[in-house]
């Protein structure tokens, strides 16, 4: 196994903790089949969305979770209203709330019950402060986040790459970036994670933006 570059911690006014234009020159060096894509595709184009906190962006990934987007946006929004005039609720905010007006407000029982439990991690320090996530390393993020209830792996990796900008992950389990390694690699055969993580070893320390252009390739 090639031992992985380390990038030094940067934070670019674009919020990504990488250069794009260096990342697609590696990938592109890297593997010839993935530099054939990127030129397809084209500029890498994702910027990470803004982040107030771990904890808004957690409370809207459980209430997306399984729902169309308009769903899950009216839902939230009903959730939101139990507070107002507050913007956003708090995690106190959340735990005062008797769990059958979270269930009024359209969340699930299973929902409910994760709400709650991120609002009393987010508390307890389990969900720390965004500027102290900054400062772990992907796995300590993915061990942290996922100790709360409905927080999965995926969702977290989603966050790593689509909020904190980080530069090095890659969603073995999620189908969209499988379908697009199998377009691009296997003539359409779907693959095992560890087919990907043996590929995706030349594409290290870039992977996240490895994985934008298998979502991309989909689009082609």
């Amino acid at each position: 196994m090639t031992s992985a570059l380390v990038l030094p911690r940067y934070r670019r006014s674009d919020g990504l903790e990488y250069d794009p234009d260096v990342a697609c020159r590696h990938l592109t060096q890297a593997d010839l089949q993935l530099g054939d894509l990127i030129a397809q595709v084209g500029e890498f184009a994702m910027r990470p969305r803004i982040t107030h906190s771990l904890f808004v962006s957690l409370l809207r990934s459980i209430v997306y979770q399984q729902l169309s987007g308009k769903a899950a946006a009216t839902i939230l929004g009903r959730v939101v209203r139990l507070t107002a005039p507050r913007r956003f609720p708090t995690p106190r905010d959340l735990l005062q709330l008797p769990p059958e007006r979270l269930r009024e407000a359209g969340l699930s029982a299973a929902k409910t019950a994760a709400v709650r439990d991120l609002a009393a991690r987010t508390l307890d320090g389990t969900v720390p402060p965004l500027a102290s996530i900054r400062r772990l390393e992907d796995e300590d993020v993915i061990q942290r986040l996922t100790l709360v209830r409905g927080i999965g792996r995926w969702t977290v990796e989603m966050l790593l790459i689509f909020r904190l900008g980080r530069p090095d992950v890659l969603p073995v389990d999620d189908l969209g970036v499988r379908k697009g390694f199998a377009r691009v690699f296997r003539k359409g055969r779907i693959p095992e994670p560890a087919t990907m993580l043996r590929r995706a070893e030349a594409w290290r320390p870039y992977r996240s933006v490895a994985t934008w252009y298998l979502y991309r390739a989909l689009e082609l």
